[in-house]
């Protein structure tokens, strides 16, 4: 890879996303995407006894379906790169463990999915893997068992808080020139392959947020911090691109970001949309500030925006995924939340 400016990586050998699937619950289903994603569950158990081994399914159905879609088996894919919100990762190691893929373990909260596409971009550009899987998943009633109260306590959300997403998201990174190319669609529909150009990891932003009720105040400044890096080192400019996708800001995170943005005279307007936002309906779905956790931006990526650039709809997109570095030990410390941001710039080429 080659290196630009301080934070970003160029690739030279255009790896690809190949094949691609995401997988949500029922209230997601019931939102505008709902037809997007590839299965919806009408039951948030997911036929499960735990909520944990509900999102551990979650991971099993999109890389199960994004597999089969693309033709592949589980010995294609040399390496697979997976995270999650809860303690250790265990939606990730449960879910995956029957696939017998050499398995590197992720955490970059909500960031997880760009993480993972990340490492899996590294890998396959330098010849280490001819494909890597990047997938991660959240479950609402998993997450506010870990990071707020168990349902059963039914505390009050304040208008700031955002719904945890019920998906997953899964995407496999290849090699230029692999057989199954575009497999992910109607062979009428495609016009353009989703190559990864380049990408940027994010630096550690706190501005000292403390409310785990409020995300989006708390990752803002890792969005803004990684898209001023991102832009100094192209020397590009948001309207050199169709679309700029964040991962889940929801409407106060998205909001502070065009105030955090000013100072360097760079403005987003109609060019960006968030994940958050994006997912539910917040008029008929009582979501407060929207959505948010790993699958938020899984799959959305991993469905509706996937699609529209094979399809020829977007041709330039900056996709970045957010993240609270938080733990239940440190907000009952009384630390504030750090937060993440990393970022992937892809293309749409024939």
């Amino acid at each position: 890879m080659k290196r630009i400016g301080r934070f970003t990586l160029l690739t030279e050998n255009r790896p690809y996303i190949e094949t691609f699937a995401a997988v949500a619950g029922k209230r997601e289903h019931e939102g505008p995407l709902g037809h997007e994603f590839d299965y919806c569950y009408d039951d948030t158990t997911l036929g499960e006894d735990s909520w944990e081994k509900s999102e551990s399914r979650l991971q099993t159905e999109a890389v199960q379906r994004a597999l089969q879609k693309g033709g592949l088996a589980n010995e294609d894919i040399h390496y697979i790169f997976a995270g999650d919100l809860l303690n250790q990762c265990i939606s990730s190691t449960f879910g995956l463990r029957s696939l017998q893929i050499p398995f590197l373990g992720q955490f970059g909260a909500c960031s997880t999915m760009c993480q993972t596409l990340a490492m899996a971009t590294v890998f396959v550009e330098s010849g280490a893997a001819d494909r890597a899987l990047a997938v991660t998943s959240s479950h609402f009633c998993s997450a506010e068992r870990q990071f707020r109260f168990p349902l059963e306590y039914g505390g009050q959300r304040p208008p700031t808080s955002q719904w945890t997403v019920t998906a997953s998201g899964a995407a496999v990174v290849s090699q230029w020139g692999n057989t199954t190319k575009l497999s992910t669609a109607p062979v009428e529909t495609v016009e353009n392959y989703p190559v990864i150009s380049a990408v940027t990891v994010g630096r550690i932003a706190d501005l000292g947020v403390k409310d785990a009720n409020n995300m989006g105040a708390a990752m803002a400044p890792a969005a803004a911090q990684t898209l001023v890096d991102f832009f100094s080192d192209t020397k590009t400019v948001p309207t050199d691109y169709d679309l700029i996708l964040t991962g889940d800001l929801g409407q106060v995170g998205t909001k502070l970001l065009g105030e955090l943005l000013e100072p360097y005279d760079i403005c987003l307007g109609n060019l960006h949309q968030d994940c958050g936002n994006l997912i539910f309906d917040p008029k008929k779905q009582d979501v407060h500030a929207g959505g948010s956790g790993c699958g938020c931006a899984a799959s959305v990526f991993c469905s509706k925006i996937l699609r529209e650039i094979q399809q020829g709809v977007y041709r330039n997109v900056l996709f970045m995924a957010t993240g609270a570095l938080m733990s239940p030990t440190s907000s009952q410390q009384g630390e504030s939340i750090p937060s993440i941001a990393h970022l992937i710039h892809v293309t749409a080429q024939h």
